[in-house]
């Protein structure tokens, strides 16, 4: 069942990602993932990041991470990434 808000911005066609508030998840072949619209960054490691969305906490596991690029919004991770989970 769809809220008030999802159906608003449905019937105003307003991208759902910045209006209710939504991560957007890039993936680049397996070596470059680039999050938008994050909340903070939980856990770090050369093997395993955690980010914290606003409905989920998106999971990363690979060898090699590195944040390439952090601003207050987003965020690229490259290295080699084997493993993406929505929790």
């Amino acid at each position: 069942m769809l809220s008030i808000k999802e159906k608003l911005t449905s019937a105003l066609a307003l991208p759902k990602e910045i209006a209710l508030n939504l991560a957007v998840v890039t993936i680049m072949g397996q070596g470059e993932i680039a999050v938008e619209n994050y909340k903070n960054l939980l856990e770090f490691s050369e093997t395993k990041i955690r980010i914290r969305t606003q409905n989920q906490v998106i999971s990363i596991e690979g060898e090699r991470l590195m944040l390439q690029q952090i601003t207050t919004e987003n965020l690229t991770i490259i290295g080699r990434i084997t493993t993406i989970s929505y929790i």
